[in-house]
């Protein structure tokens, strides 16, 4: 499906940057705080929504409240760096859902992933399954433990970001 171009004029880059923010606010009160009718809201938000401008919706819960887990950065090292392998890891990485986001970086290292499991020996043995997996050629790998949450991800600092012009 093809996405519909929107223009990203004032309202429209508020929109996103309070609803990036507050995604459950109601379309009465994002109205309020836009300067639009609710109806005029609500169009407006239906076509960034079509337009793709939002990837999904989530909640950030209170694990520590919730559930035992432990947080831990893995970092990946592949022997072979070419596409056809950066194909093959990152598709085992896909399918396993604690691994929760992937990033391919530069530097001394190929892929950090953000990872949660029940605890250190889960952890564990999610990494020695992937690591030891002789297909994926995976050379090296570092886990870090988070140990303390001094600060998380609260949303994209859009008001400091340079807006794309349509």
């Amino acid at each position: 499906m093809k996405k519909r171009a929107i223009k990203l004029d004032k309202i429209n880059r508020k929109i996103l940057s309070i609803t990036h923010l507050d995604s459950d606010i109601s379309n009465q009160d994002l109205a309020e705080q836009v300067g639009l009718s609710n109806s005029a809201c609500f169009q407006r938000m239906k076509a960034l929504k079509e337009a793709g401008y939002f990837v999904s919706f989530h909640t950030d819960l209170d694990l520590d409240r919730m559930v035992k887990h432990v947080l831990a950065y893995v970092e990946f090292t592949l022997e072979n760096n070419s596409p056809q392998s950066r194909k093959a890891f990152e598709a085992v990485i896909e399918d396993i859902p604690e691994f929760m986001d992937c990033l391919r970086v530069t530097g001394g290292v190929d892929y950090i992933s953000f990872t949660c499991c029940s605890n250190t020996q889960a952890l564990n043995a999610l990494v020695d399954r992937v690591s030891g997996d002789e297909t994926l050629g995976v050379k090296t790998v570092k886990t870090r433990i988070i140990l303390e949450r001094a600060k998380w991800y609260l949303g994209y600092p859009l008001a400091n970001l340079e807006w794309l012009d349509d």
